[in-house]
């Protein structure tokens, strides 16, 4: 018997987030909380919605500290081990961290889905992590009415060289390091059974030259382009360091079939909450469909650096702070 991991899931991959202006209310409360004798300094935590957490440590490393899971995005379950767990260390590569060691977070419907998937998606997950450098070691499993997958990753990072989102300043370019069109790539997938290699190379590809290549250049500011899509993940860039951005669509790059999937109407959800929540914060000069893909909601994306690297387009720039935090041209 074939199954379809994705008609098993009500969302997919990243798509199936809380919204964030929901989360946002969820979390305002964890804010300032200081704990007794810690152990570290926090460099970095829950106030502008970063990627990771930072802790300076003993010895003058910094430890990155992140999780990521969602349901299945693509019907393969080895194909979806690896995108989850690409997804899941590059939080740490969007800090300008480097992954040390990583545990599986896995949900599975024991009584509904056969072992022998959950194994492929763990092995899927084992074949990422060990391209990455590394260590997968254990993990917890529930039974779960949905499959779920994903990683709590450790890493390390010069704690004077973070990537940070809140460190943006303006008259600094902007530039994206994958294309866009995931999400409406995904939605048309599970809608239809259509398999997108392409998309799944992108999802799958790390982004640890990308992080590597912004330190190099001693970029400071960065974050990556996951479910809140590409406006979303802006528009807190933006807020969290003072500035406005400028954002070129006609530079903005897409995978293959994306626009053609938008046409044909395969928009999540999760995409069209992430244009809501934005859409008071920027002002457009471009159509509904063309703020769509801006607002995709993308699993495993690029990063969206403010600075330039070799290899990745400019979209935009950053500017003085205006009424706006985005200004779509």
């Amino acid at each position: 018997m074939t199954h379809r991991l994705t008609q098993y899931a009500h969302g997919g991959g990243c798509a199936c987030k809380i919204p964030p202006g929901e989360l946002e209310e969820v979390v305002r409360g964890l804010r300032h909380q200081t704990p007794k004798d810690p152990a570290g300094e926090l460099l970095v935590g829950l106030d502008d919605g970063d990627d990771a957490a930072a802790v300076r440590i003993e010895g003058g490393t910094a430890l990155i500290a992140t999780t990521d899971f969602f349901t299945p995005v693509v019907d393969d379950a080895y194909d979806w081990g690896r995108i989850a767990a690409t997804n899941a260390l590059s939080d740490v590569y969007a800090m300008g961290g480097r992954p040390l060691v990583a545990v599986n977070l896995l949900g599975w419907p024991r009584d509904v889905l056969p072992f022998d998937l959950a194994a492929e998606t763990l092995r899927g997950g084992m074949d990422v992590c060990v391209q990455a450098g590394c260590h997968l070691a254990g993990g917890h499993s529930v039974d779960d009415p949905e499959p779920k997958y994903g990683l709590a990753v450790t890493g390390i990072a010069d704690p004077d060289r973070l990537l940070r989102n809140d460190a943006g300043v303006a008259g600094v370019p902007l530039s994206l390091t994958k294309p866009l069109g995931i999400g409406v790539l995904n939605t048309r997938h599970k809608n239809t059974g259509e398999r997108f290699e392409h998309a799944i190379e992108a999802m799958t590809t790390l982004n640890a030259e990308a992080s590597e290549a912004a330190l190099t250049a001693g970029i400071r500011c960065a974050t990556d382009v996951t479910g809140f899509g590409l406006l979303g993940h802006l528009h807190k860039l933006a807020r969290a360091s003072g500035v406005t951005a400028v954002l070129d669509a006609a530079a903005v790059p897409y995978l293959d079939g994306a626009r053609e999937a938008l046409r044909d109407g395969y928009v999540s959800g999760g995409t069209r909450r992430n244009l809501e929540w934005v859409r008071p914060h920027i002002e457009l000069s471009v159509d509904e469909d063309e703020a769509l893909l801006l607002a995709d909601a993308q699993t495993s994306g690029g990063l969206l650096i403010a600075g330039e690297i070799p290899g990745a387009p400019v979209i935009g720039e950053l500017i003085p702070r205006t009424d706006h935090t985005i200004l779509v041209r």
